[in-house]
């Protein structure tokens, strides 16, 4: 049963304020500290005696406020204390830094001039087992003091050497990832447009070496050949109406750039994917171009293993492309699993083990 009093409800005056306060403080006196801890935190407030006592901070934002060298010289910075403040094992970490900051980046294109465009970059250094941390803004700050430039391997390097030297590291890797349109004309109809291609650029220093790398996904359809090999006996020994399965694919395509051999421009490598397998996924499309889509499909018929070595053989044959890994991935409509493959050109990609979701980044959605 709840009993109100009226007085409990009656807002008290500062005689009546001043009363309750000597009595929590009488109280105080002679209660323990874990009586006084049980009651609410704010009491401790108006407590001085008990020693529980917040300080007194203010609340105000200060706008007035400006930050001097001697101010910011007395400022902790705990990530480059000494090695006494490490925790956990005193280990090499071979990559240390910050992902995903976006901002505008103008790239040159091979025909349509300088394009800008949102840009998600990762920037790691090596750090030392003795060293406590690394002060991430500086990877920022290098980078920005180049990020009105258009791009090119050799502005990223500039801003790898900025903060390599800033952050005292002997390794470090940039990469910038961004979505690169490029107008693509239909197959019969005249009409044209833009296809969006993953790209990702990254620069890695180790041990003194430079690699310059590009990552390109593609996206095709790949019709089996098995399926239509069996459609086409249904329909010559039994008269049946059979379709072939075709599906979304991707492939992501990898390669190391050769020093001093030339630009490999963005475009370039599409060409090349185009050229292994020409059923890249259409953009506009009308009647006459669904159907030439269909029949471009029958004459490319293609399984993940032949798809691998169509790109590997079209990669091979460019003098400006080093090592190199193909990650084929059909998404099939036969099947509830994928059809997937790796190929890797060179010790750069080689690796025995894979990362548990690679297949599953492959995923283009519509």
């Amino acid at each position: 049963m709840n009993i109100h009093t009226p007085d409990i409800e009656r807002t008290p005056d500062d005689s009546q304020a001043k009363v309750a306060l000597d009595v929590l403080r009488a109280w105080a006196r002679g209660a323990s500290e874990a009586e006084i801890l049980a009651l609410d935190p704010a009491i401790a407030r108006l407590l001085p005696e008990s020693g529980l006592n917040y300080p007194s901070l203010s609340r105000e934002y200060p706008e007035d406020f400006t930050v001097d060298a001697a101010y910011k010289a007395s400022m902790p910075d705990l990530q480059n204390g000494p090695s006494s403040l490490i925790r956990g094992s005193q280990q090499q970490i071979q990559h240390v830094g910050i992902s995903n900051f976006r901002l505008p980046i103008r790239f040159h294109t091979k025909r349509d001039g300088d394009l800008t465009l949102e840009t998600s970059v990762t920037g790691t250094v090596s750090l030392d087992a003795d060293k406590k941390g690394i002060n991430m803004s500086r990877i920022m700050r290098s980078f920005y003091k180049h990020s009105e430039r258009t791009f090119s391997f050799e502005v990223i390097e500039a801003a790898l050497d900025d903060y390599m030297t800033d952050l005292d590291s002997l390794d470090a890797r940039i990469q910038m990832r961004f979505s690169f349109p490029a107008r693509v004309e239909s197959l019969r109809s005249g009409l044209s447009g833009y296809q969006y291609y993953d790209i990702a650029l990254e620069l890695v220093e180790s041990a003194g070496i430079r690699k310059k790398i590009m990552h390109l996904d593609y996206v095709y359809s790949s019709t089996c050949p098995c399926s239509l090999e069996l459609s086409e006996h249904a329909r010559a020994l039994r008269n049946q109406l059979a379709t072939p399965h075709s599906q979304r694919s991707v492939a992501r395509i990898s390669v190391e750039i050769e020093r001093d051999a030339g630009c490999l421009w963005f475009e370039d490598l599409i060409e090349a994917c185009r050229r292994a397998v020409p059923t890249e996924t259409q953009v506009m499309v009308k009647r006459e171009d669904e159907q030439a889509f269909a029949e471009l499909n029958a004459a490319n018929p293609i399984f993940v293993e032949d798809a691998a070595r169509l790109f590997c053989e079209q990669l091979k044959a460019d003098h400006r492309i080093g090592d190199f890994r193909v990650v084929a991935s059909h998404q099939e409509s036969l099947h509830s699993h994928d059809a997937v493959s790796i190929l890797t050109e060179g010790e750069l990609f080689a690796a025995q083990s894979l990362d548990p979701r690679l297949f599953g980044t492959l995923v283009h959605p519509g």
